[in-house]
């Protein structure tokens, strides 16, 4: 059995937790194909320190004072260090204690391969390792780890110098594959994308008492996601007037958190939307499959923001499409490798506030389209991204490695 550290800053803290969970359904889904897989994370205030998560072994490390343990987690490390001051301050004791775990399990736990997610600081800190005791690293990057910090000559030379050193490296679409190749020409690379749950949110069901709960009598659109800039929901906020022209009962739900939230309610009241926008913060994982099954549209305009950061990929379209409902997406990052427009959703041009509302209320509009784009999309991600098939190649990727 081959001894695997999977490293990372986005990892569920509990059961139940909303943070994103694609590296445990992939570590867990290694680790029933015989590999023996520890997961090392920072800590968070209350989440255990050490756990078995079905057949993943989690360490958690401390690196702060616990409530002020505020670097990843609840949005992520670029929105949190705009948010939290301590976050900026606890960052360099998060590296540090890191590296002093990942050097305490290669040692202990006679680890073969290092699979580190996100170039900094995880990929940085396998490479460090691998100076000293000779452990292959695999880098698997997500987008956030490159988009937002590749203007940076500082950190641009750490992404090269893990790239370059790194044994093999992943990435969850064309956009941040093209983003890679910009800064390092390596030859070791593979595009493949994080997956979906297919069973889990084609179980979704369009929920009358969850639409009753929340006002909802007509029209039901959603989105998903972190608030922050990127994500564009202002753009969809703007849409809502034209939209709201034909289909006035239409009420937009906003799944998530985020430093954009305060900034987004105030402009739903400065365009008199309160009767038609819902804020429901944070919802549970479980809960999400009957949300996308009970929405006529999801709709995320994401863009590119001012620090260059576009989605890398954008799972939430493939939890969508697997609950049977369209998706309307920007043509920016990872997302034309989901949507084929007019085929699996509705592309629009970032910032296009016309375009997002025409979009919206064509698929309104028309329900055998809205029918025809969730059939081919499923079809779609029943190819490229389901679990089965990405753990496959990525236990082909370990098995290279494991023969070298």
């Amino acid at each position: 059995m081959k001894n695997v550290l999977v490293t990372a800053t986005t990892f569920p803290r509990w059961k139940g937790d909303p943070e994103p969970g694609f590296v445990y359904f992939l570590s867990n889904s290694l680790a029933k194909r015989n590999y023996h897989m520890s997961i090392l994370v920072p800590h968070f205030f209350r989440a255990k320190k050490f756990e078995k998560m079905d057949s993943v072994y989690v360490y958690r490390f401390k690196y702060f004072p616990e409530k002020f343990q505020k670097v990843c987690y609840d949005g992520g490390i670029i929105p949190n260090f705009k948010k939290y001051f301590s976050a900026k301050m606890a960052l360099p004791f998060m590296i540090l204690f890191e590296l002093i775990n990942i050097k305490k399990i290669v040692k202990r736990g006679k680890i073969n391969l290092i699979h580190a997610h996100w170039i900094l600081p995880q990929g940085f800190l396998a490479a460090i390792i691998k100076k000293f005791y000779k452990t292959p690293y695999i880098v698997t990057v997500h987008g956030g780890d490159i988009f937002p910090l590749r203007r940076n000559k500082i950190l641009r030379r750490l992404i090269k110098f893990v790239l370059k050193n790194c044994d093999y490296c992943t990435v969850n679409s064309s956009a941040t594959k093209k983003a890679v190749l910009e800064i390092c020409n390596i030859k070791n690379i593979e595009l493949i994308p994080m997956g979906v749950d297919l069973e889990t949110f084609s179980k979704g069901k369009d929920d009358n008492e969850l639409k009753k709960r929340l006002g909802i009598e007509d029209k039901f659109l959603l989105t998903v996601g972190r608030l922050t800039e990127q994500k564009g929901i202002k753009y969809l906020l703007f849409s809502m007037k034209d939209v709201l022209r034909y289909f006035p009962k239409t009420k937009l739900v906003i799944i998530g958190d985020g430093i954009e939230r305060e900034n987004l309610e105030r402009l739903t009241k400065k365009l008199n939307l309160e009767n038609n926008i819902i804020f429901t913060g944070k919802i549970p994982n479980e809960k999400l499959p009957d949300y996308y099954a009970s929405a006529d549209i999801f709709v995320s305009p994401s863009i590119i923001d001012s620090i260059g950061w576009g989605e890398g990929m954008g799972i939430v379209f493939l939890e969508s499409i697997a609950a049977g409902t369209p998706v309307i997406g920007s043509n920016v990052g990872g997302i034309p490798d989901i949507i084929k427009n007019n085929k699996t959703g509705l592309l629009i041009e970032q910032k296009n506030i016309p375009q997002i509302a025409n979009a919206i209320k064509k698929i309104l509009k028309d329900k055998n389209l809205g029918n025809k784009l969730v059939k081919q999309g499923k079809e779609h991600i029943k190819e490229k991204y389901s679990w089965e098939n990405i753990t496959k190649k990525f236990e082909n990727i370990y098995s290279i490695l494991g023969e070298q």
